[in-house]
């Protein structure tokens, strides 16, 4: 007879060590998951006809001020953690590597670096937002594996045959507790309970295949891509808060995120069906004002030359009047006819 298996397991641990030196988890997948996002955009960028390597330039922007902005919004609306009685402290709102990133704020911030970055190299924010939007859905998909290692993020308890064991575990002071991320695992369940970081992760994943052959079917740019990518971000990331039972702050009842993600919909929706249509010339748009006037003085300088010289588009030079008014000259055969006829 054969068992269905009613639940798996969470991993025993999620940091190790080398030496003194501590190998998180969740930073890998971050970091991984930053990686795919790098490789894919400027991959989809230079197929759009960019310059190579601009992706990079511009995340050398995007990627500090997203994880500032996505720190700052989990410790603003999880604020009861760290200031709240018994809260964990100032220092702890430091500690990005023990877990805590709101994509909202991430992609926010993360935004305005981009901007940033996108004025200095001279191309459009939009156009750069869509060729990177699948790597990012992407790359959250891969650091939600992340929570999975830390013991966090995770629903309801449930009996369905998917469901997650949590355990305790106990950290190197001795401590046990089901939310330790430097611990590791006694080996007692705690709870069995929705997978929630995994329902995220399988999500944005789909989101990533969608997003890939929107593209290639209809060719959207002006960041539309990327607000299709924010709207089914939203869609998801709302029903996933709906299973969620850890304490969160909420407004009239309701989680905060599913607020957020309602609201960043409408946005992303409106600005989907607003914005213009088609995609833009990239190779023509990423030069710029700097290009076109570049191009300006070089034809001014142009036509200086030939003014000089007496070439004109619409005049001959004087030397050459007769060929330019049909009066071309054509040796005269007949001024020694007599001499020249044969049997005189």
């Amino acid at each position: 007879m054969t068992t269905l298996v009613a639940s798996f397991p969470s991993p025993p641990q999620g940091v190790w060590h080398l030496g003194s030196l501590p190998i998180r988890a969740y930073a890998m997948f971050i970091v991984a998951g930053i990686v795919a996002a790098l490789l894919i955009g400027n991959r989809r960028w230079i197929a759009r006809g960019g310059e190579p390597g601009v992706v990079y330039d511009v995340a050398i922007w995007a990627i500090p001020f997203g994880l500032i902005g996505g720190r700052l919004y989990h410790v603003i609306t999880d604020w009861r953690t760290y200031f709240g009685n018994d809260g964990l402290g100032l220092d702890a709102t430091l500690r990005i590597w023990d877990g805590g990133l709101g994509i909202w704020g991430a992609v926010a911030l993360g935004g305005v670096g981009a901007w940033i970055g996108c004025r200095r190299r001279g191309i459009p924010l939009p156009a750069f937002g869509d060729a990177v939007a699948p790597g990012i859905v992407l790359a959250q998909a891969i650091g939600r594996i992340g929570n999975y290692f830390n013991q966090e993020l995770y629903g309801r308890p449930t009996d369905l045959p998917w469901g997650l064991e949590i355990y305790y575990r106990r950290d190197p002071s001795g401590v046990v507790d089901v939310h330790s991320v430097d611990g590791v695992s006694t080996g007692q369940v705690a709870q069995v309970v929705h997978p929630t970081f995994l329902y995220e992760s399988l999500w944005n994943a789909l989101v990533f295949g969608m997003l890939i052959w929107v593209d290639r079917r209809f060719r959207i740019g002006h960041g539309r891509l990327f607000a299709l990518y924010v709207a089914n971000y939203c869609v998801g990331r709302f029903f996933v808060e709906l299973m969620r039972s850890d304490a969160a702050t909420q407004i009239a009842g309701i989680r905060i995120n599913s607020v957020t993600a309602t609201l960043v919909l409408i946005g992303a929706l409106i600005y989907f069906f607003i914005a213009p249509k088609g995609r833009e010339e990239l190779a023509i748009s990423a030069t710029g004002e700097a290009q076109a006037t570049q191009d300006a003085a070089v034809s001014r300088d142009d036509s200086a030359v030939r003014a000089e010289s007496g070439v004109d588009s619409g005049r001959a030079a004087p030397a050459d009047k007769g060929l330019a008014s049909g009066d071309a000259k054509t040796p005269d055969y007949g001024r020694n006819s007599q001499s020249e006829k044969p049997g005189g």
